[in-house]
């Protein structure tokens, strides 16, 4: 039975981390609807690609627009069977957003699916919602994890991890497990 899926994204969202799942969810048969603070459908977000090239941390690069398909004054997450929340520098951005924490809050209340990856974990912890909880994600942002009472996973970047109804990763190495491990916990069977 196909989802409808909610994906918050934000200027500087990862790239990979946006357009894989987007399309990817969308080309199983689920309706996935993205939205940003203070923008409308037909508006643009900036995307960031970020990538692994041997230094301390990852390196930025200037991505895609991707385009906004629904307003984000207008939804109502109760509609929504599951969430999805991209990585990069978007969710530094989004956690400031009273309401956006709401509706991450409003998904783990009801027990929805929630897929995160990356630097997501810190929409997770600023709304509240890891404690008691097992999370991967990217390794700077475990000490996030664990602050907001959450068991930070520590997996190889192309893993991802499933707690119930959560599943996170490290990064976008990990969509083929992460994008797996969601599609099970959403239900999707794929028959070959």
């Amino acid at each position: 039975m196909a989802k409808k899926i909610l994906m918050l994204v934000g200027d500087y969202a990862e790239d990979y981390e946006t357009m894989v799942p987007f399309q990817a969810l969308q080309m199983v048969g689920h309706t996935v609807d993205a939205v940003c603070p203070d923008k409308k459908a037909g508006d643009a977000c900036a995307t960031a690609i970020h990538d692994f090239e041997g230094d301390q941390t990852y390196t930025e690069k200037r991505g895609h627009n991707f385009t906004l398909n629904a307003t984000f004054a207008e939804i109502d997450p109760a509609v929504y069977d599951a969430l999805v929340i991209p990585g990069g520098r978007a969710p530094e951005y989004l956690r400031l957003n009273e309401r956006v924490l709401e509706i991450v809050r409003h998904f783990a209340q009801a027990d929805k699916p929630i897929a995160a990856v990356c630097h997501g974990a810190q929409l997770l912890a600023a709304a509240g919602v890891l404690e008691g909880k097992t999370c991967s994600a990217y390794p700077a942002c475990a000490p996030e994890v664990k602050l907001a009472g959450g068991t930070y996973a520590e997996i190889p970047v192309d893993q991802a991890h499933t707690d119930g109804n959560l599943v996170t990763a490290p990064a976008w190495p990990a969509h083929p497990a992460w994008l797996a491990q969601f599609l099970a916990v959403l239900g999707t069977r794929i028959v070959h």
